[in-house]
């Protein structure tokens, strides 16, 4: 199933205007805060454990199953809601309800209230990314998306290093708490903002226009309706959508147990300061993630017109190449040189987000945009969120109880190069899956 009809011969995709454009640019900074809110916590874990002495598998629960629980398994009825009401309201109270969680993180004094906020911050944050990606579908043409989506993809490494740098300078200079509290706060006024400034555009009002039947039968056939089960059954009925879901999942295992350790892990055991954190970290952060979304988004704007199999291949190899600059992030004997291997697999881990989301918007059709992002989120963050942080925390305490407990996070880390090497594999297999459903509809 397309998201797009057979198109007219003369049928010209409109341009992006300025209007989509200002939204695009607001939609991202939303993002940024979801993922800033999202990421304190593990920028901010030293001065945690310090006050609230939570372990490493503690951590994990928090940034991993306990926050993903209610954030994957609610996108799944806010996706349904959205696609049949206003995405934009929806977006902005989800917006608001996140914020407020962020800053009860602030005001926590023990592991138990810290993790209702967390999970708190999960709710809110299940009505913020599905919604977006139907949004800015709606508001660029096919053959843009993958650009817009890509931009809209900064997110995640703006949110990341304005959380480190901002994070672990207040954590330097005032305490943990006002951190999460005054990014709270912003959160609430920019749901403000999307509440009265973003406009809801036409479902489907960009994509290709079908071809009209010079002679109207008197009895067309209606269009088919949304639906829950509809929908689902579609998305995980289809080969490529499935595939690419599960592949993201392993992609994320590796990604997010990375993202929520490696602060902890550059700190603990290789030696720097939350100063120096707040620099040097943060840099890598925002501009390799940053190169990999942008490079990933133009890529398959240019290959996958040519072949869809784009869509597999650009996560693939970006995966094998990242590979051996991570184990020498995890092997290097200083901060300085673990942190300049890190520069290349924090910009190709990112290789796989923007080609799988715009894969799924332009395969599904418009009215499914929300649910089949919704959808795709599930399971990659159920695998990826939900386990990936919860593995290397629960790891990390089982090798520091056995003999390790100088170098027990570089050790479970270690571990994660297998999951890369599942991921690659994954992404492989999705070649001849996407080969495959191309020529059967072409066929039809």
């Amino acid at each position: 199933m397309t998201a797009s009809s057979p198109v007219a011969p003369d049928a010209r995709p409109a341009r992006p205007g300025a209007r989509a454009w200002i939204v695009l640019a607001i939609l991202c900074f939303v993002y940024v805060l979801n993922f800033l809110d999202r990421q304190l916590l593990s920028i901010l874990a030293k001065p945690i454990q310090d006050e609230l002495g939570v372990s490493d598998g503690q951590l994990g629960l928090l940034g991993g199953l306990l926050f993903a629980a209610f954030y994957c398994i609610l996108a799944i009825p806010v996706g349904w809601l959205a696609d049949r009401t206003n995405r934009v309201r929806v977006l902005a109270i989800a917006c608001g309800l996140w914020s407020a969680a962020t800053a009860a993180c602030g005001l926590s004094t023990n592991f138990g209230q810290l993790a209702v906020s967390r999970m708190a911050v999960g709710v809110g944050e299940a009505g913020g990314v599905p919604p977006s990606y139907a949004i800015i579908s709606d508001y660029f043409p096919s053959g843009t998306r993958g650009t817009a989506l890509s931009l809209f993809n900064l997110g995640p490494p703006i949110g990341s290093a304005l959380g480190v740098a901002f994070g672990a300078s207040i954590a330097a200079n005032y305490s943990w708490r006002d951190a999460f509290i005054w990014v709270g706060v912003v959160g609430v006024i920019t749901a403000v903002i999307v509440w009265m400034f973003v406009k809801e555009p036409k479902k489907g009002g960009l994509d290709a226009a079908p071809v009209v039947d010079p002679v109207p039968t008197a009895d067309p056939v209606a269009p088919p309706k949304t639906g829950f089960i509809a929908t689902f059954n579609m998305f995980f009925a289809n080969a490529t959508l499935r595939g690419i879901s599960l592949a993201c999942g392993a992609t994320q295992f590796v990604t997010y147990a990375l993202l929520n350790f490696a602060v902890l892990f550059l700190m603990r055991e290789k030696g720097m300061t939350l100063e120096q954190v707040a620099l040097w970290y943060a840099l890598v952060v925002g501009v390799c993630v940053s190169l990999g979304m942008l490079i990933s988004g133009r890529l398959i704007d240019m290959f996958a017109k040519r072949s869809r199999t784009a869509y597999a291949w650009i996560p693939a190899i970006g995966l094998i190449i990242a590979v051996p600059f991570y184990a020498g992030f995890v092997w290097a004997p200083s901060w300085q040189m673990s942190l300049a291997f890190l520069t290349v697999p924090m910009a190709l881990n990112y290789f796989y987000l923007s080609p799988s989301i715009t894969l799924v918007q332009e395969t599904v059709r418009p009215d499914q945009r929300v649910m089949s992002g919704a959808l795709l989120l599930l399971v990659m963050n159920l695998i990826g969120l939900g386990l990936g942080p919860t593995y290397l925390g629960f790891a990390s305490d089982y090798f520091a109880a056995n003999g390790f407990a100088d170098n027990s996070l570089q050790i479970a880390l270690y571990t994660l190069i297998a999951f890369y090497i599942l991921a690659v594999v994954m992404f492989l297999g999705m070649v001849g899956k996407i080969r495959r459903q191309t020529a059967q509809e072409a066929a039809r």
